[in-house]
């Protein structure tokens, strides 16, 4: 209980900071727009025939794209690397809660404050798109949104591992810029996994990359050809991956600590 109500004043206080930028939450909001950008050149590309995937299809599929991102977006690398080079990490490791709960909780907070510019956009899309307009599986939503859930965790953990490099380096940043453009291909926000070749897909989905978009996606929006999500297959994988990751965070992090504390932080 005692965590709890320090978690809930972190959102709280985290939520009020939010709100003093909300014309930088505008700009955040539109910045994964890119999604709109490429549902045009795949609309384009399907309307020619040539692919199996209808151009409605399409529309909605990048429709669900958009929503996950703003859902599922991940901004830790940046903040944590620099409080480890401005030396604001030595007080966090002062206060009686782990660091990682303040940033967990200000990308909460930035969901939060984030919601009604994101719901704006998707108003404004079927209003330009009106045939778009669609009523998802009950079923089916319900496992996107514990999926939605599940990308945003793994995500998290996937870019605070790499941010904790910043103990060593002060360029950490770079692994995620790397890291950005395998997610962007391999996740499905760039292109369905649908148009790949079925061998390269059956490789990726042995990666995260595919459930951080394209599963919650084609949940959301059942793929025409009548091809369905293994759930439990995709469960199995994202724990994997979510233990695979928090392991080799633990370890940075004590290691990280122990050079960091070496250096009279």
């Amino acid at each position: 209980m005692a965590f709890l109500r320090r978690l809930r004043g972190l959102l709280v206080v985290q939520y009020a900071h939010m709100l003093e930028f909300r014309a930088e939450l505008v700009l955040w909001a539109l910045s994964n727009s890119l999604s709109f950008i490429l549902m045009g050149v795949w609309h384009e590309a399907t309307s020619r025939g040539t692919f199996a995937i209808q151009p409605l299809e399409i529309v909605r599929y990048f429709l669900a794209v958009f929503i996950i991102r703003q859902l599922t977006v991940v901004w830790v690398m940046w903040e944590f690397e620099q409080d480890v080079l401005q030396g604001r990490l030595a007080h966090f490791l002062l206060s009686p809660i782990d660091p990682v709960w303040r940033y967990v909780a200000a990308h909460l907070a930035e969901r939060l404050a984030r919601l009604p510019f994101s719901a704006g956009l998707v108003v404004l899309f079927f209003l330009i798109y009106p045939d778009a307009l669609f009523v998802p599986d009950p079923v089916n939503a319900l496992l996107a949104l514990v999926f939605v859930v599940v990308a945003f965790i793994l995500r998290f953990a996937m870019q605070y591992t790499l941010a904790l490099l910043s103990f060593w380096t002060e360029r950490a940043s770079s692994a995620e810029s790397l890291m950005f453009i395998v997610y962007m291909f391999l996740s499905g926000a760039v292109a369905p996994l649908d148009v790949f070749p079925p061998l390269v897909k059956d490789i990726v989905m042995w990666t995260p990359f595919p459930y951080l978009v394209w599963v919650p996606a084609r949940l959301l929006v059942p793929s025409s050809t009548g091809e369905q999500i293994d759930v439990v297959r995709a469960a199995l994988v994202c724990a994997a991956w979510l233990f695979a990751f928090v392991i080799l965070n633990r370890v940075l992090w004590r290691r990280g600590l122990r050079k960091h504390a070496a250096m009279g932080a």
